[in-house]
């Protein structure tokens, strides 16, 4: 019993370190948002010696005209949002077609080459996506650079992978004659995926969506390579970046603005973890 005891305080203890060293960059943030310039790179772990320094922080970058939070806002969550629901549905749809039909060839072909695709590093595409977005400007006359369904779409492929490896599994777990009944009902297969197989996915949507949510919000290369770091389109990443110079770095306003971008997802994450881990774990277990 002892020794037991002593194994639970031991691992007590180790997840609080790893906690705690996990939540530090966050910690510093939240710290260094209430001190000077100065005083973050005199003494950048010291705890502020005056917390009212945090809104002078926070109210000097929502008022600079070069960040324009709001604009910002705005466009970091017109993208995520629309991203979203673009994924869930399309990856949904994908999903049921390819476990429906996991037991052919060209079924688990596609899908070998979604898992595949997991595993390539951005940096390899990040040259050929630009060629291969300016050639089909050129043809066909729609801009896809520096615009909204330009990124919108690099982000529904690039995200349509992980969410159809994690919606196929959950899929295969759902009982085949739940669609049965409804075709003998007299049910279209559109209406039979968006009747009955759509809702029956909600939990693992929600890992779905919080997933690539975290992912799309806080993103900076792909943006910074399809809008431009000078655009007239800025996610709050990028804006936050623009307090960065070549000579002169204001480290007072780069953790306000960076604090005040990770204050929607944080919340977001905060208020929808039990719905990420439920659906995490009910898709390993289907």
């Amino acid at each position: 019993m002892k020794a037991q005891k002593n194994r639970r305080l031991m691992g007590t203890i180790l997840g609080a370190v790893i906690a705690l060293f996990v939540l530090s960059p966050f910690i510093l943030v939240v710290i260094n948002t209430a001190k000077t310039s100065e005083d973050i790179v005199i003494s950048p772990i010291a705890l502020p010696e005056n917390w009212g320094q945090m809104i002078t922080n926070l109210s000097n970058v929502i008022n600079t005209s070069n960040f324009s939070y709001w604009t910002s806002f705005g466009s970091s969550l017109f993208i995520t949002a629309v991203s979203l629901i673009l994924l869930t549905v399309f990856s949904c749809m994908a999903a049921w077609v390819l476990s429906r039909h996991h037991r052919e060839k060209w079924s688990n072909a596609i899908f070998m080459i979604f898992v595949a695709a997991m595993v390539i590093p951005f940096q390899v595409v990040m040259l050929p996506i630009l060629t291969v977005f300016k050639g089909i400007g050129a043809f066909t006359g729609i801009k896809l650079l520096q615009s909204y369904k330009g990124i919108i779409f690099a982000y529904l492929g690039f995200g349509g992978s992980m969410s159809i490896f994690i919606l196929h599994g959950f899929i295969k777990g759902i009982p085949y004659e739940l669609e049965e009944a409804a075709w003998i009902d007299g049910c279209s297969p559109e209406g039979t995926f968006f009747r009955v197989i759509f809702p029956l996915l909600r939990p693992v949507q929600m890992t779905v969506l919080i997933l690539n949510g975290l992912w799309i919000w806080n993103d900076y290369l792909l943006p910074s390579i399809m809008l431009g770091l000078n655009g007239k389109i800025k996610t709050l990443p990028i804006a936050v970046s623009s307090f960065v110079g070549s000579y002169v770095k204001q480290w007072d306003l780069i953790l306000a603005a960076a604090f005040l971008a990770m204050i929607p997802i944080v919340l977001l994450f905060l208020l929808a973890q039990k719905q990420i881990i439920q659906g995490m774990v009910d898709g390993a277990i289907k």
